[in-house]
């Protein structure tokens, strides 16, 4: 087994010490969201062997499906050839990952100029995190 650090001091982290991570499907292999982590986001992405990730706005560390449910279990680990960019192929507990209710944060397409909704929302994010107050 690969010491924990090492497998971390490959990565090629932004200035910001922060690496951009695709969540995929691990059997369909639809894209379902980006999400950013830093050092300590992948450590405990691998030794949880779910998703965690960094968020920029609130400046923590925040375990997908810690507000919602929708959790994401890793089921492989992969970097690009520039180790720049993390892919998880994940189980997408729910089979919500987006915010917005959506199987997919991916969910608008280009059609004659215009962004065009294509997925469906399949629940009101208002019962994932509650009515803000």
């Amino acid at each position: 087994m690969t010491e924990p650090d090492l497998l971390l001091r490959t990565i090629n982290w932004n200035e910001q010490k922060l690496v951009p991570a695709i969540a995929q499907d691990w059997q369909t292999g639809d894209i379902l969201m980006l999400a950013w982590m830093n050092r300590e986001a992948l450590q405990l992405t691998i030794e949880e062997g779910r998703a965690v990730y960094w968020s920029r706005s609130k400046q923590a560390i925040w375990r997908k499906g810690e507000a919602s449910g929708n959790v994401q279990h890793l089921r492989e680990l992969r970097i690009d050839c520039d180790a720049d960019t993390v892919l998880m192929k994940v189980e997408q507990v729910g089979g919500i990952a987006c915010h917005t209710g959506r199987r997919s944060c991916f969910y608008l397409r280009l059609e004659d100029g215009e962004w065009q909704i294509t997925d469906e929302v399949l629940k009101d994010p208002k019962d994932m995190y509650g009515s803000p107050s």
